[in-house]
């Protein structure tokens, strides 16, 4: 697909991505729909790793539902992401051996403070995914993602249902400002082996 060399030669460039309508209409549909069907098994979102890990809302304010790649329900988006996948290791000898990704839901008025993707000691966690699960999201809506660029300016993304973001784990902090609204993605990370 052209989206996916259109990633490769982002990546390699300026290290991010912006895709608007990466996901139909229909199958923004269905994956609301899931999401939704789903919403009392979400967990509060924590930060650190294993024993350390705590649930912070100080720090971040959303529940998170961790995907299984054979859900019958995410056949059609993991199987693009597998394509996706392969075409990044096809191009750029990234050695990706897996996706791990969620759904994350972001109550009206959370958020989530800067960071970046990669956990202290590891760098397994090689390509940031999230695509926007909003139906009839506007920019005043709030959600932005904002991504801190190379030379400290910043790129807002605002959550329309449908957008892709890619961009480097390990090179871009971000964070997610406040949503006057419930906020929904299915944000993920290709990973290597460590």
């Amino acid at each position: 697909m052209s989206v996916d060399l259109d990633i490769v030669a982002a990546l390699t460039g300026p290290g991010y991505l912006v895709v608007p309508n990466f996901l139909d209409a229909n199958h923004l549909a269905q994956l609301n729909e899931l999401f939704s069907s789903r919403e009392s098994d979400f967990v509060a979102a924590g930060v650190g790793r294993a024993a350390a890990q705590q649930v912070r809302q100080d720090i971040r304010g959303d529940a998170v539902l961790w995907v299984e790649n054979d859900d019958p329900a995410m056949l059609q988006a993991n199987q693009r992401m597998r394509d996706l996948q392969q075409t990044l290791n096809r191009e750029l000898y990234l050695g990706l051996d897996e996706l791990e990704w969620h759904f994350a839901c972001y109550p009206a008025g959370s958020f989530y403070q800067r960071h970046l993707d990669q956990h202290r000691h590891q760098d397994s966690r090689v390509v940031t995914v999230v695509q926007y699960l909003n139906q009839n999201w506007h920019e005043d809506d709030g959600g932005q993602l904002r991504i801190y660029l190379d030379d400290e300016q910043t790129l807002d993304v605002t959550p329309y249902g449908g957008t892709l973001v890619v961009f480097l784990s390990n090179r871009f902090e971000h964070e997610v400002l406040p949503a006057r609204r419930e906020r929904r993605s299915l944000t993920g990370w290709y990973r290597r082996r460590p």
